[in-house]
């Protein structure tokens, strides 16, 4: 390990590292390529810079004059990316290096800037990080390390195409590394792709994973979801909180009801700009705000110090949302509680998340206002005022307070005081909580006959209720229920047979019409396949396999027209330049060029002869076989045309004709 490095994490406070970065900084894996898996909270930031360090440096304990970038690391989100380049900031701040960063939501000039001056390390988002290559504001060409954080969230939120293009303007020699929680075949498609002879390792323990995480599954009333949460808050007092919820409307309504309750508190979503989101997260660091709510936009990376609970409002969508918001908190060896707000109609999907996950929560009630106000009173007996030594200052004060005031004023204002700084916890409904078991061997059993089965539309559903109340038992006496086509049949625990038996009677019948029976050994049934009904839903009688269906000539459709083959068409006449048919007005019986006619001719012969006016203003029949051309028929196509053609002709001393109106 480079000096330079040794003494960054030194004067953190690193005694040792984590499995995962012992993992990576073997001496045999220098400059090669790795496929890492760790689970959350395990140090991969550091780990990675660790990995990165002797193909950035070479020979050297600190980096040359700035230039184009000679490392890569690109996150998910832009939360993410920032602290990813505060962690590496200190850690290779003795060797010197220059980071900047490339996120969507900051000034694109600012970021062009910095990369114009020099950098060693750029730590972008897929997004923004092509947008600058695409620009020509990066040069790429210097790439030694590349490190692609958070793989599959990358991959899960649609960067594949992007983290390709980028991947693809990188050396082809350069050192990939991938670190992901979890490595399913989105991961190992792109490692194979992009990676050459890369070393998997995997610090992923399915038995110690979460170890430092206490699961706590409270199961509360449906109207009490908010309530509950207000309460786990203030009994657990923890300096630093996270409560996750689904969507932002939720994130806004519950950060405006803490905050009306006097919890400091910011919220973390989507919807805020980058500048809000740092803000937020800012001020949980520094301790102005000690609750955040969000969405699980920060489910991912996001490392708050003193983190020491995980709300989740609303139950997340799959079990590994569940382990990387949870992750949030039992970091670096720290422990954290992890709190699921059940409400009755999520208890099926909260069982289901944390069986996939591979957790077991311990189930029970939300803390109650008596819960919280038994642990205010032990935390307030055991704060720091009753141990600090009373100030030179401070004498004059108390002596006047106890001359003046007795000690149960003196104490009764002390609790007060102590009240008024925190918000008081809700009473909550009562609600029943059940503690799943899990069904062991069921022991010997006898079984029973009852006179009703599938043909009488018995049911599972139907017969445990009811065998239970009659024979005085419970559903975990019961094993395993068999329905025939008349018959059911019940696997009944036997220690309880005799106090079953006592309370059925002599008479053996269960609602005093179904008869039930002892049976000497468990029933022996075919599998159970349902028999097909008789005829379909269109009504005719259902054909089965094996059987020769009756022809029904007067319900036989009609033959299907036979498609004609090729060989059974007509010979086409073989194509060649057809005439051109020359259209002829049948008066002229000269071709018209673009006028319409007046009076189309149908094979020949004109629909009407047009009549000329004589000198007396009579009409009179047009000579046709007068010489010479006679007088267009058609009349002009427009009124400046008709006035031209009436001014010709008037010249000429012709007789206009009349505008037809």
């Amino acid at each position: 390990m480079k000096k330079t490095i040794a003494d960054a994490l030194a004067r953190k406070g690193y005694d040792a590292l984590t499995p995962v970065q012992q993992a990576v900084t073997q001496p045999e894996l220098d400059g090669r390529d790795l496929l890492v898996s760790a689970q959350t909270g395990s140090g991969k930031t550091i780990g990675f810079g660790l990995a990165i360090a002797p193909t950035l440096l070479g020979d050297d304990d600190t980096f040359g004059a700035s230039g184009a970038p000679l490392a890569l690391v690109i996150a998910p989100t832009r939360e993410l990316a920032l602290q990813v380049k505060r962690e590496l900031g200190w850690l290779y701040a003795d060797a010197g290096a220059f980071l900047a960063s490339c996120v969507g939501g900051m000034d694109m000039r600012d970021e062009r800037r910095a990369l114009a001056r020099g950098s060693h390390v750029v730590v972008a988002t897929p997004g923004r990080l092509r947008d600058h290559i695409m620009r020509g504001s990066i040069d790429l060409t210097q790439v030694r390390a590349v490190v692609l954080d958070e793989a599959d969230e990358m991959l899960d939120l649609g960067f594949r195409e992007d983290l390709e293009f980028i991947l693809d303007e990188t050396p082809k020699d350069r050192q990939t590394l991938l670190f992901s929680a979890t490595v399913p075949a989105a991961i190992a498609k792109l490692a194979k792709s992009y990676q050459r002879d890369a070393e998997r390792i995997s610090t992923v323990s399915e038995q110690t994973q979460h170890a430092d995480i206490e699961y706590r599954a409270m199961q509360v009333a449906a109207r009490d979801g908010e309530n509950a949460i207000i309460n786990v808050l203030r009994y657990y007092e923890a300096p630093n909180a996270i409560v996750f919820c689904n969507t932002r409307a939720m994130v806004s309504r519950l950060t405006a009801r803490l905050s009306n309750r006097g919890f400091s508190v910011v919220a973390l979503s989507g919807e805020l700009t980058q500048s809000e989101r740092s803000n937020a997260l800012q001020a949980m660091r520094d301790g102005r705000a000690r609750v955040c709510v969000a969405t699980d936009v920060a489910a991912r990376g996001i490392d708050l110090p003193n983190l020491d609970l995980v709300v989740h409002a609303e139950l997340p969508n799959s079990h590994e949302t569940l382990l990387h918001r949870s992750g949030r908190t039992g970091r670096a060896g720290r422990k954290g509680v992890s709190a699921l707000v059940v409400v009755p109609s999520s208890r099926k999907k909260a069982e289901r998340i944390l069986k996939f996950a591979k957790l077991s929560a311990d189930w029970g009630s939300a803390p109650s206002a008596d819960d919280v106000n038994e642990r205010d009173q032990v935390r307030m007996l055991d704060a720091e005022d009753w141990q600090t030594d009373i100030a030179e200052s401070e004498v004059s004060t108390i002596d006047q307070l106890v001359e003046k005031f007795t000690p149960q004023q003196i104490a009764a204002a002390y609790l007060r005081q102590y009240k008024k700084r925190h918000s008081a916890p809700e009473e909550l409904g009562a609600v029943q909580v059940e503690k799943p078991k899990p069904r062991g061997e069921f022991g010997p059993s006898v079984w029973f006959s009852l006179s009703e089965g599938r043909n009488q539309n018995a049911s599972p559903r139907h017969l445990l209720p009811m065998v239970c109340k009659a024979g005085n038992i419970t559903k975990d006496d019961i094993g395993a229920i068999r329905i025939a086509d008349d018959l059911s049949y019940v696997e009944i625990r036997k220690a309880v047979v005799d106090s079953f038996l006592a309370a059925i009677g002599p008479k053996m019948k269960i609602e005093g019409t179904k008869n039930i029976a002892r049976l000497d050994k468990a029933p022996d049934l075919p599998a159970f396949s349902r028999p097909k009904p008789d005829r379909a839903p269109s009504g005719k009688p259902r054909h089965r396999k094996g059987d020769t269906p009756p022809i029904d000539w007067n319900d036989t459709p009609e033959p299907r027209r036979r498609k004609p083959k090729p060989e059974d068409r007509k010979p086409r006449k073989p194509a060649g330049p057809k005439p051109k048919a020359q259209e002829t007005d049948a008066v002229l019986q000269t071709p018209f060029k673009g006028r319409k006619p007046s009076t189309a001719s149908i094979k020949g012969k004109p629909k009407s002869v047009p009549k000329e006016t004589g000198k007396d203003g009579q009409s009179k029949p047009r000579n046709t076989d007068a010489k010479g051309p006679p007088p267009p028929k058609s009349k002009p196509s427009s009124k400046k045309n008709r006035a031209r053609a009436a001014a010709a002709k008037s010249a000429k001393g012709g007789n206009s004709v009349p505008k037809r109106r």
